[in-house]
């Protein structure tokens, strides 16, 4: 993620501000990728604390626009929990805005989503015919280390659950394509295959014994459905990480050169070395804190090989070149 000039004085502002340094109005324009420090302001900004500037006065924005069911509102932190959900819904559709998805550009339907609070029964997460449903209890800390610890996760957060599920919307945008489901087919496997069978299978035998030898992580190995949505998710990780690094004013000498643009690099196999070499030194600062690593997998040759199948389909872009 870029980090931002101010518009109205001195210094720079991260993506989730709302205001300046100096307490000035602020909201980010996803068009021009700039902040701007006039209305009309999204609809939802007093509400959720959105940032992003709407069409017209009283509209919502962009990403608002997306969410067709919001939480209820009685069920207790639904608001708190909603408004960091949409928070990481903006983080992860402006990445992908960075390769012309769900922008003006864009020829095909946008995700709609559905954010629902937790009652009494948890909420399933997942993705139907372009609808993605999402938990906002699981921006709760507590609850999400719970469910990580359960589930023997080494990593759980509301972007990497955005990214996931985000991923298989983009898998049934891409699979209306004639040229896109054989090419799949022969990288992922089948995906015809009983998926409620493979689930129950892997919830019940766990991950075959050699999954590190060909998947990401143990959920990939379940279904080609979920390695997808896995390979894609950790593909805009490894992107991310590297954009935010360069945008941070950091350097290493894995940078080809300064401003380097990770969103703009052609070459999935170069951009992953990059990323990983970033993320070594940076998983060696998070251990002088004592916390966990900050991209805690392995890359074997084979998932490198479906990370580069899917930069290349995801940079082809929404407008299908």
């Amino acid at each position: 993620m870029r980090v931002f000039s101010n518009p109205v004085g001195s210094g720079s502002l991260w993506f989730d501000n709302l205001v300046t340094a100096d307490g000035f109005p602020v909201a980010y324009d996803p068009q021009a990728r700039a902040f701007l420090p006039m209305p009309p302001f999204c609809a939802n900004r007093e509400v959720i604390g959105c940032n992003w500037i709407a069409p017209k006065q009283g509209a919502f924005c962009r990403s608002c626009a997306m969410t067709a069911l919001a939480p209820d509102p009685s069920i207790p932190n639904a608001i708190s929990n909603w408004s960091q959900t949409e928070a990481a819904k903006r983080w992860v559709i402006d990445n992908l805005g960075r390769w012309h998805w769900f922008r003006p550009e864009d020829p095909g339907a946008p995700p709609v989503f559905h954010m629902l609070a937790e009652g009494a029964t948890p909420v399933p997460m997942g993705h139907v015919g372009g609808v993605v449903t999402i938990s906002v209890a699981e921006a709760d800390p507590v609850l999400r280390t719970i469910r990580r610890e359960a589930l023997e996760e080494p990593y759980r957060t509301m972007i990497g659950h955005m990214r996931h599920e985000i991923a298989h919307m983009l898998w049934w945008r891409l699979s209306l394509r004639d040229d896109f489901l054989d090419a799949f087919r022969g990288m992922f496997g089948d995906e015809r295959a009983d998926y409620p069978a493979a689930l129950q299978r892997h919830y019940h035998d766990g991950p075959p014994p050699d999954w590190r030898q060909r998947y990401l992580t143990t959920y990939a190995s379940a279904h080609p459905h979920e390695d997808w949505a896995e390979t894609t998710a950790h593909l805009l990780h490894l992107t991310d990480i590297t954009d935010s690094f360069v945008a941070a004013g950091l350097t290493s000498p894995q940078l080809p050169h300064p401003g380097w643009d990770a969103y703009a690099e052609p070459d999935a196999e170069r951009l992953v070395h990059i990323a990983a070499s970033l993320i070594a030194g940076v998983n060696h600062v998070n251990r002088s804190m004592g916390l966990s690593d900050l991209y805690p997998f392995v890359l074997s040759g084979v998932a490198l090989q479906k990370l580069a199948f899917v930069h290349d389909w995801l940079r082809r872009g929404a407008q299908g070149r």
